[in-house]
């Protein structure tokens, strides 16, 4: 029998990788704490980093998903 994958939410994400950079407690302290794997906070912390940039410049953002989704747009009705 397979295991339910937790799907876990922005905010929650956020959190603990905010948590783990205050240097508080070590990535597997954070991890064993709030039971989910140490990889996958390491892989949240990747990710936050990959995407600060976007933060800094929510209208780039922006205009980048809107630039994306019309070509997907375009290409479904292609």
């Amino acid at each position: 029998m397979s295991k339910k994958r937790t799907k876990y939410t922005s905010t929650f994400k956020t959190k603990l990788v905010l948590e783990l950079l205050q240097n508080k407690s070590t990535l597997v302290q954070i991890a064993s704490k709030h039971n989910i794997l140490s990889q996958n906070l390491q892989n949240w912390k990747k990710t936050f980093f990959a995407n600060a940039e976007i933060a800094m410049e929510p209208s780039k953002a922006v205009k980048e998903y809107k630039e994306e989704l019309i070509n997907h747009k375009s290409k479904m009705n292609a």
